[in-house]
């Protein structure tokens, strides 16, 4: 394990590195200028040319991303364009918010196709799990914008049971958890329900039927710690996805994320910014599958044992 562990840093490390290069890259071959961003329309081109040199813009690329490099060794991201505040300050005092709807999200999504997805596998073949199936294609094809208008419609204005937009008591966290979660759970119902149906045909599912044990502890004992395998894949996954992309559900809910930051980044060209989201986007996918991996022999051994 304690190799397991010091392989995949080496490879965290290596990652981190192309997402760096392949991300600086397309920022700057992007037709936007920063330097003009910041100047405004009526800048003159000296002003302009002044910026540029401020920033460091007019250095050759390799020594701006060079120069980026070291910075990222030291732990400095970069200095914001537009809000002449560091990076790394900007992003950490916006991960706590994005953390709380990641594992609000991760939670719905799990219950979710969980339930649905066992629901599927028992009544295969069924009325019922096709209706489940049907709804588990609906949420995983909704775009998430469509999605959050709609219970910002039917549970904040019609209703009036949650509040339209904010941040900072349980009520707030419910719409935006509920879209997360509405759209990721069709696909853990479909794997869930897969897993399931492959699991429950294994003779030792038979065995214990064989041997007079309830239906409630076959499914929660013997098939669905086995189904749950590729769950916590996704779970990893997940993790580094909700960092990064929730920018839509943050952008409509005004949830004051990560998400909602690299939004405004990208509108005011602000490449630090957007860099240093997109490094911690990376990082937590690569930490998320590390910690899958981790967890995964806990509930199978034989994983341990390969």
């Amino acid at each position: 394990m304690t190799f397991l562990v010091l392989r995949r840093l080496a490879q965290t490390a290596l990652i981190l590195l192309g997402v760096a290069a392949i991300t600086f890259l397309l920022l700057y071959a992007l037709p936007a200028d920063p330097a003009r961003m910041i100047a405004g329309r009526s800048a003159t081109a000296q002003t302009v040319a002044n910026i540029r040199h401020e920033l460091g813009l007019d250095q050759p690329l390799p020594v701006q991303f060079w120069t980026y490099l070291k910075g990222i060794v030291h732990g400095d991201l970069g200095r914001s364009y537009a809000q002449k505040t560091d990076v790394a300050a900007l992003i950490a005092a916006r991960i706590p918010a994005t953390l709380l709807l990641m594992a609000a999200g991760i939670l719905v999504e799990v219950v979710l196709g969980l339930t649905f997805g066992i629901i599927g596998a028992l009544r295969r073949g069924g009325t019922i799990d096709r209706i489940v199936m049907m709804a588990s294609f609906v949420g995983v094809s909704a775009p998430q914008f469509v999605v959050a208008l709609l219970l910002l419609y039917m549970f904040a204005v019609t209703l009036g049971w949650f509040p339209m937009s904010g941040f900072g008591t349980p009520a707030h966290v419910v719409l935006p958890a509920a879209t997360l979660g509405i759209l990721g759970a069709g696909w853990y119902a479909r794997m869930v329900r897969s897993a399931m149906i492959d699991v429950l045909n294994q003779d030792y599912v038979r065995t214990a039927r064989a041997k007079g044990l309830s239906s409630v502890r076959i499914i929660l004992r013997h098939a669905l710690p086995n189904a749950m395998l590729p769950i916590i894949a996704m779970i990893g996954i997940d993790i580094g996805q909700f960092m990064g992309g929730v920018v839509v559900v943050e952008a409509v809910y005004g949830w004051p994320g990560i998400g909602q930051l690299a939004w405004q980044a990208i509108q005011q060209v602000d490449i630090p910014i957007i860099m240093g989201v997109t490094l911690v986007s990376a990082l937590a996918i690569v930490l998320g599958n590390l910690i899958a991996d981790i967890i995964a022999p806990l509930i199978d051994p034989r994983i341990r044992t390969r």
